[in-house]
């Protein structure tokens, strides 16, 4: 009778899925809800034997009702990689547009505090460097990345709307590129791309020149991040991300190498509006939250690996 109890939108997906494991642990009920569009039953079938796990096939775009009380919400749901919302953009401004209107309504009712996923990409591709959470962005509204983009965007505006005019409690992440085990083979980000193709002995794809930069992020320290944010008092937006920032041909060279394969390119046009620097300023991140990455990138890469290796 004593557990809090959490709902986690996009809880069968990459990120929702390593939240649900995190909640658990910590004595939590979870409540999953995911539609299915690109997560899967297979990140959580390990947790359906679990006696404080439920899970709700819904789409949160649509009415979200969940029985009992509710402690805290945090809202994952949403396509997360390009290939996935340039497939279904609409669907993608639903669930940052609608479903998170829902999810306030149902936190509003059920006095839960509300933490949203925000992105990196609200910044667009951003004209200072590294990115601090008061720079507004660069984004271009109409362009291919724009339904994710304005999506994530709003998604901030409706938040912080609840926040002030109804007093709920709310907090904001801003995610940087994040890895690890549960990643799609076929997720279009640089990472999985990299790997399934170099498992099979195909070339590795690059988009422009590789000059691009990244900083990516293990899961593990994410869902870290993740946790200490939605016990904290703070209800701005926070970065969180690894400030290990690396060119995208740097990063072809490692993944080459732990896959102990020769490096053999292919160049692509870059997609239009990719941004060419990434990488965040985590200092309220550990002024606020007394949080910074863990796991470096080379422990990280190898974990991945190995979840990999057994999938192509």
């Amino acid at each position: 009778m004593g557990r809090k109890r959490i709902l986690i939108t996009g809880g069968a997906g990459f990120l929702g899925s390593h939240l649900c494991d995190r909640f658990l642990k910590e004595g939590y009920h979870v409540i999953a809800m995911d539609n299915l569009i690109t997560g899967s039953l297979a990140n959580i079938e390990h947790l359906f034997k679990e006696q404080h796990f439920e899970f709700y096939h819904h789409d949160v775009s649509k009415f979200v009702f969940v029985p009992g009380k509710l402690d805290y919400i945090l809202h994952f749901a949403s396509p997360a990689s390009p290939i996935d919302y340039l497939k279904i953009p609409i669907q993608t401004l639903k669930v940052g547009s609608l479903g998170t209107h829902n999810l306030l309504g149902l936190a509003r009712v059920k006095h839960a505090r509300m933490l949203i996923a925000s992105t990196s990409e609200v910044y667009g591709d951003p004209e200072i460097h590294p990115q601090v959470e008061e720079y507004w962005g660069h984004v271009n509204p109409v362009g291919p990345r724009g339904c994710y983009d304005e999506a994530k965007r709003f998604q901030e505006a409706i938040t912080m709307a609840y926040h002030m005019h109804h007093g709920l409690e709310t907090r904001i992440i801003r995610i940087f590129n994040t890895y690890g085990p549960r990643m799609r083979l076929d997720d279009g980000r640089v990472l999985p791309a990299f790997l399934s193709q170099a498992l099979r002995g195909e070339p590795l794809s690059i988009f422009g020149d590789g000059s691009q930069t990244r900083s990516f992020c293990y899961v593990d320290d994410l869902v870290e991040g993740i946790y200490r944010l939605l016990l904290s008092d703070y209800h701005l937006p926070v970065n969180i991300g690894n400030p290990s920032e690396i060119t995208i041909k740097e990063f072809a060279e490692e993944i080459s190498k732990l896959a102990g394969v020769e490096l053999n390119l292919t160049y692509q046009p870059l997609p239009e509006n990719d941004p060419q620097r990434r990488r965040p300023d985590i200092t309220k991140a550990k002024e606020i939250l007394g949080w910074e990455p863990k796991v470096d990138r080379a422990e990280g890469l190898r974990r991945t690996y190995e979840f990999f290796k057994d999938k192509v």
